[in-house]
């Protein structure tokens, strides 16, 4: 375990619903090539707050690599609604383009 995904959980200790943490952690995860716990976290944020539109991104791109297309690309469709809805045409546009890659 690094120094930093310590700080990240003891910051969770104190926000334990706090996207942005647990989307730095699932990151840090995924340098670790623990892509199941990154995935968890994943999972968490999207349950908690579906508009944090970053983790659909992260997520699709860790689908893909666990070869889940399929996955990914509705996850990728899904981001794009809710990226649109927060008005965040920035995600939208990765998004999309990620979307793009993997569907032609």
């Amino acid at each position: 375990m690094t120094e930093r995904i310590r700080q990240l959980e003891t910051f969770l200790q104190q926000s334990p619903d706090d996207c942005f943490l647990n989307h730095a952690l699932a990151l840090e995860y995924i340098k670790l090539g623990d892509d199941e716990e990154a995935q968890r976290l994943f999972r968490k944020n999207l349950s908690q707050d579906p508009a944090y539109v970053a983790t659909y991104y992260h997520l699709g791109k860790l689908l893909e690599r666990l070869d889940a297309a399929e996955e990914a690309a509705a996850l990728y469709e899904k981001g794009m609604e809710q990226a649109r809805a927060v008005g965040d045409m920035h995600a939208y546009r990765e998004l999309q383009a990620a979307f793009e890659d993997l569907t032609e």
